[in-house]
Parts: C-alpha cells; structure tokens; sequence
C-alpha cells in the first residue's frame, strides 16, 4: 500500500499580521525564555504553542490571567465556581486581546499549580508575515526548560546543582531520574518543529 503524503500545511500569506510574543519563565536566573512568532488564533492554542516551544509536555493544568480576569478552560479548571468561571481560552482570540495600535502589552500564564510555573508573557508587536513561511515560529531563546514535576524553582536549582556535581548525594538519582540534562541547551529550529507539530489530539484521543 502506497504511503499517503503528507497533506502541505496552510502558509500565512504575505503581509498578513503576525504577532510576536516574548515568553520568560518567572523565578528563574539566568532566565529561561522564548521568542514565537504566530498568526492569530485561541488563547488555547497560545497555550499549545507555549508548551511545546518551552518545552513542557502538556501535563497538568493551566490559566491565563489577563488584566486579572482567569482565562482557561472551563471544563478544566471546573472547581465548583460559586462566581464568575474563567474566560474560555478555546474561544477568545489574540486579535481581542492585544492592543490592536501593536502596542506592548503583557499578562500572566501559569502552568502546573503544583510547581506553580509562572510565567510572563509580553506581546512586542505585530510583524508582518514573510512569504513561504510557515507559523508559528520560534525565533530565539535561552536555556532548557525545567523537566516536569521537579518541584517548582526550588527543586529545579537543588535538581541543576546535582546533576553539575557527580559527587552530590541526589546526583545519581536525578539522572536515573531524567536522564542526562543540560541546562543551557537550546535549539530554536528544534523547537519551531515541535511547535508546528503542535501536541495530541487529548481532548478526543487517549494518549501517553
């Protein structure tokens, strides 16, 4: 049986407005950060490009906070609400929410509660869309992203101290733990292919 092609992913035709977000990890120094460039679309799917250009995996819960109002999914972060639910995030898109002048504006995306990552997300601007280019994009950044459940900013510094030391106590454990981890290590072109390949279909679909 022949192998089906892969169908061509639409491109952002040219001159169409993109916008550039600048995503740093709170908490953290030197910081942990990424640069993305997308079309417009859903806060749920910012989330999705945030994810996969950090290099989360998509395991736990997660909310936008914009001008102190929650934005997520209400199915999600369903807790009883006795007063107002959060925005939905898989309705609400870019184009409403940023200065539409292109003005630098910035919010809050916080991702896992329990490790508590926060993050700061500034929008720099609109840039116009290069032709045969294919969005989102991540242009730049710096360092690797925390693996996930390593105990928030605390247990990521004691987790880097460890793993640069061979002779400290937890050395051995962290690494039967993660693996080999370097810090600083970061490819952008890496990542713009996560980002297109987005992640699982989990709403439809069991996956691990």
């Amino acid at each position: 049986m022949a192998k089906k092609k892969d169908e061509p992913k639409a491109k952002t035709a040219a001159g169409e407005q993109v916008y550039q977000f600048k995503i740093t990890l709170q908490g953290i120094d030197p910081p942990i950060w990424r640069r993305i460039q997308t079309k417009d679309c859903t806060l749920d799917k910012l989330h999705e490009h945030i994810q996969t250009a950090m290099g989360w995996m998509n395991s736990h819960l997660h909310q936008f906070i914009i001008n102190g109002v929650i934005h997520g999914d209400p199915e999600l972060l369903d807790d009883g609400w006795e007063e107002t639910p959060p925005v939905n995030s898989r309705r609400i898109k870019l184009s409403k929410i940023v200065p539409k002048d292109g003005k630098r504006f910035s919010f809050k995306y916080e991702y896992d509660f329990g490790d508590g990552w926060e993050h700061e997300i500034l929008f720099e601007g609109f840039t116009p869309s290069e032709k045969g280019v294919h969005y989102p994009v991540c242009v730049e950044g710096e360092r690797a992203c925390p693996p996930e459940d390593v105990g928030g900013t605390y247990g990521y510094q004691e987790y880097v101290r460890a793993m640069a030391n061979p002779k400290d106590k937890r050395h051995k454990e962290f690494l039967e733990w993660s693996g080999p981890f370097d810090p600083e290590a970061f490819d952008a072109q890496a990542a713009t292919k996560e980002m297109r390949e987005g992640l699982p279909d989990w709403r439809n679909e069991e996956w691990v």
